[in-house]
């Protein structure tokens, strides 16, 4: 019965992003007045059919309710058991869902904290083509620019080859399945898969590709954030 099973938004929230240069954690990094997460949680909130969403941070993380106070009442989760990997984080959120009472057959999606201008109408175009799906989806762009592989050796890489780009996506977040087939895959997979889709592949399923949007980007290096403030003040 997919379309009378219920969607929950899951925000892996334990990491530090090493990449990104920021004095603590990046998804506390203000930008345009909000942290980081408090941005990504304002879109998922705004978002009717999610039945709640789930924080997942690391157990001493002292920082979060300052960081987003507004994310407070019904059907804002928030649980203190993330891992020391982003497998480990999810999979920890996972069983939290299901202490609050999500069944194997719910969908759940997995949003990155770091994505912090994602918007409630592409979680919806998300669901909407994934609800009734027998595998589930992500969020992803066609690759559109030339694609170069570098060679290992060296201070200053240097290109080894150049790639077809030709059926080739970047993945983007949200990642949405159901709950059991994500635990089942994640367990499976071990703690170095970097997304949710990626466990699902090595199942042997065939996650449905959602076109996305250029603006869903993840802050990762110092520039991006200066990026996503103008991008923020341009909306």
């Amino acid at each position: 019965m997919p379309t009378l099973a219920r969607c929950y938004a899951l925000v892996p929230c334990a990491g530090i992003g090493l990449r990104a240069g920021t004095a603590g954690p990046k998804q506390y990094e203000p930008v345009r007045g909000l942290s980081v997460v408090a941005h990504a949680l304002d879109a998922l909130r705004a978002v009717g059919r999610l039945s709640a969403v789930l924080v997942v941070l690391s157990p001493d993380d002292a920082a979060f309710e300052q960081q987003a106070p507004a994310f407070t009442g019904e059907g804002a989760w928030v649980a203190r058991c993330g891992g020391a990997t982003r497998a480990a984080t999810v999979s920890a959120g996972l069983q939290a869902l299901g202490d609050r009472g999500a069944l194997d057959q719910d969908w759940v999606l997995v949003h990155d904290a770091a994505r912090c201008l994602v918007r409630p109408e592409w979680v919806d175009r998300l669901i909407d083509a994934c609800i009734e799906d027998p595998v589930g989806g992500l969020l992803a762009l066609p690759l559109a620019d030339t694609l170069k592989a570098a060679d290992s050796g060296g201070p200053a890489p240097r290109v080894s080859a150049t790639l077809d780009r030709g059926g080739k996506w970047l993945a983007q977040t949200p990642q949405m399945f159901r709950i059991g087939l994500l635990r089942r895959a994640l367990q499976a997979a071990g703690p170095g898969v970097t997304d949710e889709s990626s466990a699902i592949e090595a199942l042997g399923h065939a996650p449905r590709l959602v076109p996305g949007d250029l603006e869903n980007l993840k802050l990762t290096w110092p520039g991006d954030f200066a990026l996503a403030a103008r991008l923020l003040e341009t909306r």
